[in-house]
Parts: structure tokens; sequence; C-alpha cells
């Protein structure tokens, strides 16, 4: 079996080295017409499959020794006033590239750059959690997503 802080590593590896990462080019067009991102490190894989555009919406799941063990379902949107969702997207990115090891759901509690601030609400643990994420810039409300997950297969 695996400790629970070497989950939490591995999810900022796979979470920093995937959608994080901007690399858009690691990402595999399914026949379903989702998007999967792939990371592995060790006896861990990571899968993040999505579908959308916008609004958007997909889930991660962690396998250790390929036995799914964690799983986070999300969906969000971007304000339908915004134009540019490459400046939301961008900024996005590099919040959760701040993913914080003892909370690895989404991003950091906050993030400020410029005019737009990151938040990030939840509550729970890694066993069992849900949050809701939001972009506001200039005091408006740009993106919000939400966000459940936690242990899977415990009793199998």
């Amino acid at each position: 079996m695996f400790g629970l802080n070497e989950l939490k590593k591995f999810l900022v590896l796979a979470k920093k080295a995937t959608y994080a990462s901007g690399k858009t080019s690691q990402e595999v067009k399914e026949s379903n017409k989702s998007k999967s991102l792939y990371f592995e490190y060790e006896d861990f894989k990571y899968h993040d499959n999505y579908f959308g555009g916008e609004p958007y919406g997909g889930r991660e799941v962690v396998f250790y020794k390929n036995n799914p063990v964690y799983l986070m379902a999300y969906y969000g949107c971007v304000n339908n006033l915004i134009d540019d969702l490459n400046l939301v997207y961008n900024f996005l990115r590099a919040a959760l590239s701040l993913i914080p090891e003892e909370n690895p759901y989404r991003g950091p509690k906050e993030y400020k750059r410029d005019n737009m601030v990151y938040v990030n609400d939840f509550i729970g643990d890694i066993y069992d959690f849900s949050g809701e994420e939001k972009i506001i810039k200039d005091g408006i409300e740009i993106y919000r997503a939400k966000y459940i997950g936690g242990f899977i297969n415990k009793k199998v």
C-alpha cells in the first residue's frame, strides 16, 4: 500500500506536469470527443479526462499499481461576458501550478496577480472533499468551477 503523503506528493507532481503546465501537446484526443492527460511516476498513474470548451467538465483518477484509489470530478465555466478565454485559463493555470501539497485538489486558497484574484474554498480532506474556485477580475467574477472527490475502492 501507499502512504498518504506519498499520494499527496504524487498529485502535486501530476497536476503540475499536465494541465497546469500549459503543454497542450500532451493532450490525447479521445474518440468520444474528450481529451486526456496522463502522468506516471513509480507505482502511480494519473489520468485527467475532460469534455469542453465552455463550459467544461471532467474527472481525474489516480491508480496505484493499476488499481483506482482516488477520484476527483469537476465542472466549470467562464462568464459569458468574457471574450478572452486565454486570459482566464492562463491565469487559472498559474494558480493551479501553486497547488498546495497539504490539500492537493486544485490551487491555493488565494492567488493574486495584477487585477485578478483566484479564490479556492473547500471543505473536507483528501479522503472526502468538495470545493469551489473562482477568478475575480476588477471585482467581477469571470470564472467559477466546482469539484468533489476523495478516495475510492477502500472496501474492495
